[in-house]
């Protein structure tokens, strides 16, 4: 039977409520106004017991099939559609437990981590956001192994969203393509990219810059921007300088934009 939504509820709808509204507490509650309305918690708990029902092998706990927080999440993403957020996250959740999150640590992707392509920054961006840093001339996709090279984009982005100062629930993707070149193009990584962010960690990602893109990466933009479809709209290109005034303090700045 369909769910009469109340005015905090509808209000989402039409953008009243920000999409940054905060979710960081771990318990529903109706009391809580960090979460839109109770009419949505009657929805999280419909979403769990289909949960409960149909998929009990499903694990529980953090990030599992009765993780409130998680639910409520996908319930956003997909516009509070029940079946729609069930679907997603139920291939979320066994996506999780066969990657083997659980398990990656530094340790497990220190070799690959040692390349210095990538890397969560030590401070927050000037609206909050844990920065996640891509150097792309240091990413050779015949030299490097796939897996190895998946297990640390998902390692860093647990990394970054650990990060999440409470009230925020995105974060800042910078990709320094200073020095970027045919031998440093990976579509097949891009496309893993891709899917992680849609599939498994949906509007986690606030905002992209792509910085001091060549002219040889153009090829490889076309070839990517169909596939990401309206999210092309988190893409923002610009220079090292523009990130450097624009998205940190003088502080914070990554040492790779910093001025000489």
């Amino acid at each position: 039977m369909a769910l009469r939504l109340d005015r905090s509820l509808r209000h989402y709808f039409l953008g009243f409520v920000p999409k940054t509204s905060p979710i960081r507490s771990s318990k529903v509650s109706a009391h809580n106004p960090m979460w839109p309305s109770v009419e949505s918690h009657k929805l999280i708990m419909e979403v769990k017991e289909k949960l409960k029902r149909d998929h009990p092998s499903l694990r529980v706990g953090k990030n599992g099939r009765d993780d409130e927080e998680m639910i409520f999440w996908f319930l956003k993403d997909r516009k509070f559609s029940v079946d729609d957020a069930l679907k997603k996250l139920t291939i979320a959740i066994k996506w999780r437990e066969e990657f083997g999150i659980s398990e990656l640590s530094e340790e497990s992707v220190r070799s690959i981590a040692e390349t210095g392509k990538a890397y969560v920054h030590d401070f927050l961006d000037v609206d909050d956001r844990p920065v996640l840093i891509v150097l792309a001339s240091k990413h050779f996709p015949a030299m490097h192994d796939p897996v190895e090279n998946e297990k640390l984009c998902v390692f860093l982005i647990e990394k970054a969203l650990s990060k999440l100062p409470d009230g925020k629930e995105q974060i800042l993707g910078i990709f320094d393509l200073q020095g970027f070149g045919s031998e440093n193009a990976d579509l097949k990584f891009l496309k893993f990219l891709i899917n992680v962010f849609y599939y498994y960690y949906p509007k986690r990602l606030g905002e992209v810059l792509f910085v001091d893109a060549p002219f040889v990466f153009q090829p490889l933009w076309q070839l990517v921007k169909p596939l990401i479809k309206s999210y092309a709209s988190l893409v923002r290109f610009c220079s090292a300088d523009t990130v450097r005034k624009e998205y940190f303090t003088e502080a914070t700045v990554p040492v790779r934009f910093k001025e000489d």
